[in-house]
């Protein structure tokens, strides 16, 4: 049995805080899309015209939400000096940690890294206590990359990362992670119904306090799904399989949140929602109230869905 690590205080896995970034310049972008088999182009040129005033409303939609539920949202606008196809999805270049440690990500697509936004890490410091900022961007030089809480879902109360092996997520930099973060890594290899690799772990994985969403299918190495199986079965985490087809409905890209009363749920796109039968919806709502929204136009461009638009801030508050 794997034991928590922390002598202080328990890492809770799910937070109330939670960082967005409203689009101004949303697109597909042709930079990612060699990578990420969920953009759909097709899909894009016929919403070529119409995806940001589509996306904006999406994000509005899925904002009114959660903050309906009594989530903590921190709300920051795009801007327009930079074309940022995909600054939706924050949760990329940027995570936020109890220790008041925040982690900088090397990014593959070099139009995403202006993403990347010193004023807003300022302004949380008005809220927050940030003690250190880890810059892990110097990889990008080297052609390594690991793209935040994309390329990793995090078990933040066993201090254990999740991580797909992908041309965005590479082993040396998860090492550079695990030893800033005290994290233990539990790597493999994954991939879709074409053979094709899993571009982000968190298409794949969601894990919650007691509970994790994955798709144990598309490890096809049996070893490491057995290694997943039981690293999540050793952290006592009830395991909700979904398959490749729930995937490629972003049922996996779902996210754990809390909100001032400590009432849990669990966020994810209609889309997604929709793929999930009846005893998995019976399953996960054990666990948390299943929150959905329609995010077709973002998840269509931007092969990404609701989690991705989320950064968790798990930062002490000042």
């Amino acid at each position: 049995m794997r034991t928590i690590t922390s002598s202080v205080q328990i890492q809770p896995q799910s937070t109330s805080r939670i960082m967005m970034i409203r689009p101004v310049r949303f697109g597909f972008n042709e930079e990612t899309a060699q990578s990420n088999e969920f953009q759909q182009e097709a899909f894009a040129d016929n919403t070529r015209e119409t995806a940001q005033q589509a996306a904006r409303e999406e994000f509005d939609l899925m904002v009114d939400q959660l903050e309906h539920v009594g989530v903590d949202l921190h709300i920051f606008d795009d801007t327009e000096e930079n074309h940022r196809p995909d600054a939706v999805f924050p949760n990329n270049w940027v995570s936020f940690h109890q220790s008041g440690k925040v982690v900088l990500y090397p990014m593959l697509a070099e139009n995403r890294r202006t993403e990347r936004r010193p004023d807003i890490i300022e302004a949380l410091k008005k809220d927050f206590n940030i003690e250190e900022i880890i810059d892990l961007t110097h990889f990008e030089s080297e052609g390594k990359f690991l793209e935040g809480t994309g390329s990793m879902v995090l078990d933040r109360r066993y201090k254990i990362a999740y991580a797909c092996l992908s041309p965005r997520t590479h082993p040396e930099v998860l090492e550079a992670f695990a030893g800033a973060l005290g994290y233990e890594i539990v790597s493999f290899s994954a991939s879709d119904e074409n053979g094709k690799p899993i571009y982000h772990t968190n298409v794949i994985m969601c894990v919650g306090d007691i509970f994790a969403v994955v798709c144990l299918e598309a490890i096809k190495n049996l070893d490491e799904r057995l290694m997943v199986r039981a690293a999540l079965e050793e952290t006592n985490k009830y395991i909700v399989e979904i398959s490749l087809d729930q995937v490629r409905h972003f049922a996996g890209n779902m996210l754990m949140v809390r909100n001032n009363k400590s009432d849990k749920f669990l966020v994810m796109s209609t889309q997604a929602y929709d793929s999930l039968t009846a005893k998995q919806k019976r399953m996960l709502s054990d666990y948390a109230r299943l929150v959905h929204t329609d995010l077709a136009v973002i998840e269509g461009n931007g092969g990404g869905s609701a989690r991705c638009m989320m950064t968790e801030i798990h930062l002490p508050m000042n």
